[in-house]
């Protein structure tokens, strides 16, 4: 898929299931050809009658057509996605940008909220490639965690390892994502760190990471009008997500450190710091 451009027209497509990840995540599946092909940590662009379009990850299912857009209600498109019913209608383009490059050795896999709806595949074509995986599942708290039925079957039987993290110790490691990963570090060696999240968790990770010599890959979010680089909202740099995105690597994310992890911009290109 790469940076090959798709024609931006909507594909309509019905919602054929909406899965209920948490008390407000929702996993809305759609039948879609082209999204199903599409690799980790790739985007679609999908669109609400009447409200609007936004930039969705794809949540590859292992049923053969059908993808997944996962989530959570913030803005006008995601508030109306996350609250449409089976039979309702969609409009879908893409899939977009880069996508996830596996390795076969060592992987450390970070995944906060939503953002771990690219990684969850991801672990799959890790573990089909044969590579050692460790993954660390963290949300605000137990009843926050999305994913985590799916994620003890993918590892129930395999020599891989789970770690669940909740910000008030509800379930598993008590603390945030990024000081995880700065404890499996203390012990452990990884050959590729894998994450996608809140940005400031990233950035903690991408530090530490940095530290400890260790390459990573990380998705990041920007706000997009076109998503295949005509329009110039989500630039970073001398970079655009969508198309040089949205999975960028820790060279790439060196050139940008100025910007990666302090702020963002808003629908009219201004600055908006992230709040650590």
């Amino acid at each position: 898929m790469g940076k090959h451009i798709l024609p931006r027209k909507h594909r309509i497509t019905s919602i054929v299931e909406v899965i209920h990840e948490s008390n407000d995540v929702r996993t809305v599946v759609v039948e879609d050809e082209f999204c199903s092909k599409a690799k980790p940590g790739q985007f679609a662009m999908v669109w609400v009658p009447s409200v609007g379009e936004s930039p969705m990850c794809i949540y590859l299912l292992r049923s053969k057509l059908k993808v997944g857009f996962t989530v959570k209600p913030l803005g006008l498109v995601s508030s109306a996605l996350a609250n449409v019913k089976e039979g309702s209608v969609i409009g879908v383009t893409g899939p977009f940008g880069n996508s996830f490059t596996p390795i076969t050795g060592s992987s450390l896999v970070v995944g906060g909220g939503t953002g771990l709806a690219p990684l969850i595949p991801l672990c799959r074509d890790l573990v089909d490639n044969g590579g050692s995986v460790t993954l660390i599942l963290s949300g605000r708290s137990k009843e926050s965690l999305i994913f985590l039925s799916e994620s003890e079957r993918m590892f129930s039987s395999k020599s891989m390892k789970l770690v669940v993290a909740t910000d008030d110790g509800s379930l598993g490691y008590k603390g945030v994502a990024s000081d995880c990963v700065d404890e499996l570090l203390k012990n452990e060696s990884y050959d590729m760190i894998y994450t996608c999240g809140p940005e400031i968790m990233m950035k903690k990770i991408f530090l530490s990471a940095e530290e400890k010599k260790i390459d990573l890959q990380a998705s990041l979010e920007r706000y997009m009008k076109c998503g295949i680089g005509l329009c110039g909202s989500c630039a970073i740099g001398k970079y655009l997500v969508c198309v040089d995105g949205p999975v960028f690597d820790s060279y790439q994310l060196r050139e940008v450190a100025g910007e990666f992890g302090v702020f963002t911009r808003d629908s009219s290109g201004s600055r908006i710091p992230l709040v650590t």
